[in-house]
This record gives structure tokens, C-alpha cells and sequence, in this order.
């Protein structure tokens, strides 16, 4: 495995991205454990623990495929390819990085580099999408949707049902409506837990979208920026072209070993046996 040999954001958009999402997860962690959670079960009590097992869990998994993603290296910079003679004419020259890149590697202007196999930029990791790395992006956006459903469920109770005599009033609709505003005009605790409740809803839709685009590429074996399905394979050996052999256990954790079926380079057999099952 490669590791990126810096891992720091590039350019301000990555950088402020990056740093909204580092925040983001432990304050909206610490928000629905301290303040939600109370409002609905006895700390101390079975159903109390079972939560905060859970939602611990939950936030392992979004941290640590986070980081797995940002530290594994997709770029093909210091390596050395060659193509083989039934592929040669597949293989293109990046002005850029002035050496011979396979099919499905793009160069990424934001990183500098060309990326094997490269799906997209994340703008909010601050590093691409590619053949290594994948896995964990998908995980990443999996568990985030989960963390954001699990907590708007509990959020929606709790201001519209529970704090209803505090939240249901037009004032409401107008904080939520102007979210800056409402901060710099009103510091107060209800302020704060709408705050808390807007990073979550918008959240739930975000990502869910992100989820369901990126999913469905997966499912066809074609990246971003594919026009045609050329290398599909048919949806098992699509997924495991992305989550591995043992694509039915990554969900536990990052750490779950799950070895790619393939080498992200020479791509001329998958093109013959994705064009014999079309």
C-alpha cells in the first residue's frame, strides 16, 4: 500500500472544506450524545448505552475510513508502467506529468498528479478518488448517510415534538432560512440546536444524493467521468472491482482486508470480457 507523502489540503477551497467536515463530525457527535440523547433515555440506563455503543460505531467507521482514504495514494507518481503490446494503444501521454498513463487514469489539476483509475476530486478530504481508495470513500458517505438518518430521526422529535412551544414559530423558519444570520444576530441555546439540527438535515439530503450517484456508477463499473459502460462486468464483479474480493465484510471496518481483483493498469482482458456480456 502507498501512503500519500502529504495529506495537507490544496488551495483554499480544499482547505475549507476539509476543515468544515473535521469539525463537523465530532461537534455533531458530541451535540446528539450530550443534548439529544439525554432528552430520550436515562443515561445510565440499557437503552442509553446501547445508543452510545452505536453511535460510537458509527463514528469509528466515518473517521477511520476518512482517514484511510486521505492516507492511501491513488497517483501513479514514481512508478514506472509499461503496457503491454495488446494495450499500447490504449495508453495516452500526460503532458503534465510527460509520462505514458493506462486507461481510466486521469490527471487531477488540484493534486498535480495523475491518479490510476480516477473516479473524482473530494474536495472535503482534499485529496481523488481513485483505484486504492475507493472503497473507503463509499464507506465514508455510506456511514455518514446512517450517522445523519440515525440522528435526524431523534433531532426532528426533539425540536418539533419535544421544544415545540420554543421552535414552532415563524422566527424559526427565518434562522433556518438565513443560518449565518441567525448566528451573528442570536447566540442563544436554541440557536445552537438549530444549528446542530440544520448540519444534520442538510446532511441527510447531501450525502444521500452523493451516496446514490456514486453507488450507481459502481453498480454499471464506470467512474465520473465515463461516458459509455465499456468495463462493466455485471453488479458482483463491479462491486468487487471497487470494495474488494471480500466486498461482504468491509462494512465491519477500514481495517477489514479485502484485496482488489485487479491492478487498475492493464485493462485489455476486462474490455473483451465486458464487451462479450454486453
Amino acid at each position: 500500500m502507498k501512503i500519500r507523502k502529504s495529506i495537507l489540503p490544496h488551495g483554499l477551497t480544499d482547505m475549507g472544506s476539509t476543515v468544515f467536515l473535521a469539525i463537523c463530525i465530532p461537534a455533531v457527535f458530541i451535540f446528539e450524545i450530550v443534548i439529544i440523547l439525554p432528552a430520550f433515555f436515562e443515561p445510565g440506563t440499557l437503552m442509553y448505552i446501547l445508543h452510545i455503543v452505536l453511535g460510537t460505531f458509527l463514528l469509528f467507521n466515518v473517521t477511520a475510513n476518512k482517514i484511510t482514504m486521505m492516507l492511501r495514494d491513488t497517483s501513479i507518481k514514481g512508478e514506472k508502467l509499461v503496457p503491454s503490446e495488446r494495450t499500447e494503444k490504449l495508453w495516452k501521454m500526460c503532458a503534465v506529468c510527460e509520462t505514458l498513463t493506462p486507461p481510466r487514469t486521469w490527471h487531477c489539476n488540484t493534486c498535480n498528479t495523475c491518479i490510476l483509475r480516477r473516479d473524482h476530486h473530494c474536495a472535503f478530504t482534499g485529496c481523488c478518488v481513485g483505484h486504492t481508495n475507493q472503497r473507503y470513500f463509499l464507506m465514508l458517505l455510506g456511514y455518514l448517510f446512517l450517522s445523519t438518518f440515525y440522528a435526524s430521526l431523534y433531532n426532528n422529535y426533539f425540536i418539533w415534538v419535544i421544544h415545540a412551544d420554543k421552535f414552532l414559530k415563524s422566527a424559526t423558519i427565518l434562522k433556518l432560512a438565513f443560518p449565518l444570520f441567525m448566528i451573528a444576530w442570536d447566540q442563544s441555546t436554541e440557536t445552537c440546536y438549530l444549528a446542530g439540527y440544520l448540519i444534520n438535515m442538510v446532511g441527510v439530503f447531501f450525502i444521500g444524493f452523493l451516496l446514490i450517484y456514486h453507488m450507481r456508477n459502481v453498480l454499471r463499473g464506470t467512474l465520473t467521468h465515463e461516458k459509455t459502460l465499456a468495463y462493466d462486468l455485471g453488479v458482483k464483479r463491479n462491486i468487487e472491482m471497487v470494495f474488494g474480493v471480500r466486498w461482504y465484510l468491509t462494512w465491519i471496518s477500514p481495517f477489514v482486508t479485502s484485496d482488489l481483483p485487479h491492478d487498475g493498469i492493464h485493462w485489455g482482458d476486462v474490455l473483451e470480457e465486458a464487451s462479450k456480456n454486453r
